[in-house]
């Protein structure tokens, strides 16, 4: 990818490959994947209900081993899933969209994504 900065093209992909890692500041990697969220948001909701593992995942119809690793975020449930669970907690599918990405956004508030210098050059050029 070519860009032009004061009259010179620039090859930002060679830039980008010359820049030192170090320098290459991507999201942090203590950001969860949302199965994790999402897996503690249910498990929480279980634990706040006093529920076992076994009541709830024989309320859905698993094994309490695939709801185990559901809330531990290791399987990534279909969406049928995890209206399922939440159906069982009493838990709207809304309530859980809206925790997971509360929770996301509070993670994110700690780690804030830093922007490499290569791509500061490469907005202010297209800006």
């Amino acid at each position: 990818m070519a860009a032009q900065e004061d009259g010179v093209v620039v090859d930002l992909a060679a830039r980008r490959r010359a820049e030192p890692r170090s320098e290459r500041v991507e999201a942090p990697a203590s950001t969860p994947l949302l199965r994790a969220v999402y897996g503690e948001v249910l498990r929480d909701e279980r634990l706040d209900q006093d529920r076992t593992l076994a009541e709830v995942a024989t309320e859905v119809g698993m094994s309490k081993q695939y709801l185990s690793e559901i809330e531990r975020g290791r399987k990534e449930p279909s969406s049928e899933m995890l209206h399922s669970i939440c159906g069982a907690l009493g838990l709207p599918i809304e309530s859980l969209l809206f925790r997971g990405a509360r929770r996301l956004g509070a993670i994110r508030r700690l780690h804030p994504r830093k922007i490499s210098e290569t791509r500061v050059q490469m907005l202010a050029l297209v800006a």
